[in-house]
């Protein structure tokens, strides 16, 4: 057996971390990565996983939005979340855990959330890429609304990963086409009723299928029906739906920065 003393390894160059994506890539392409803006909104189980993933390969600026501390019941699927982070801001457990992976890169963390009263104070035009992960849906639109109309930032937005079972249903689709997904149902409905269209089209994260709950937690008790889109009302969720819902969302940045 071979004992490393860790304290004596160091990153003399952070150019080493992507050698192998730049094989695949090519230099041009990692300079883009390095260069683009990205913005999560929601670092849960979904968000958590985009954001990791982009770091992984290259993005050198990205900034991360959620108003929620670590608890215990995101264990089972968040990526910061363990028994020692627990009370913890989630963004900035995350934020620590990013920058051991690229001390390089340029990562800032919102403690709070996107709602009506924040929205101008993200300076969205700034960002090439938004992420949606949001589970409010009033937030959720108003989010949506607001990137699309903005001419020169993209935006990729995640569906319900909850009461999801099966990886091979995991779909990307435009979101006038997204089908059998509740949240984007729901959306699409809100959307109507307000005469307040998106300006434009985006690529969402889905799956059509929809598991039921095995039994009803407590805390759902007299609460509105579970339907993925009102936000504290629990539903049943599993790490490898929102991994690959996270590494989705991620692929589509990268995939529009490479083509």
């Amino acid at each position: 057996m071979v004992l490393t003393d860790k304290s004596r390894i160091t990153i003399d160059n952070t150019s080493h971390i992507f050698s192998r994506t730049e094989l695949l890539l090519g230099q041009q392409r990692m300079e883009r990565i390095a260069a683009a803006r990205v913005i999560i909104f929601g670092v849960g189980g979904v968000g958590s996983w985009c954001a990791e993933t982009l770091v992984r390969s290259g993005i050198g600026h990205l900034t991360m939005v959620d108003g929620d501390e670590v608890a215990a019941s995101n264990i089972n699927r968040q990526l910061m979340a363990t028994t020692a982070t627990i009370g913890q801001p989630k963004v900035e457990v995350l934020r620590e855990r990013l920058q051991l992976i690229n001390p390089d890169a340029d990562i800032r963390t919102v403690y709070g959330r996107f709602n009506a009263e924040t929205a101008e104070s993200f300076h969205l035009s700034e960002y090439d890429y938004v992420i949606d992960a949001i589970d409010s849906l009033t937030d959720k639109s108003l989010l949506i609304n607001t990137v699309t109309r903005l001419p020169h930032t993209e935006l990729f937005s995640s569906m319900g990963a909850a009461r999801k079972f099966d990886p091979t249903k995991i779909r990307i689709a435009e979101f006038w086409r997204v089908a059998g997904d509740p949240l984007a149902r729901t959306l699409r409905h809100k959307f109507k009723q307000s005469g307040t269209y998106p300006a434009r089209k985006f690529l969402c994260v889905y799956s059509d299928e929809v598991m039921p709950n095995a039994y009803e937690s407590p805390d759902r008790a007299n609460r509105v029906p579970a339907n993925n889109t009102q936000r504290g009302v629990p539903n049943g969720t599993l790490a490898h739906i929102t991994v690959i819902f996270g590494n989705l969302l991620a692929s589509l940045v990268l995939k529009h920065l490479c083509a």
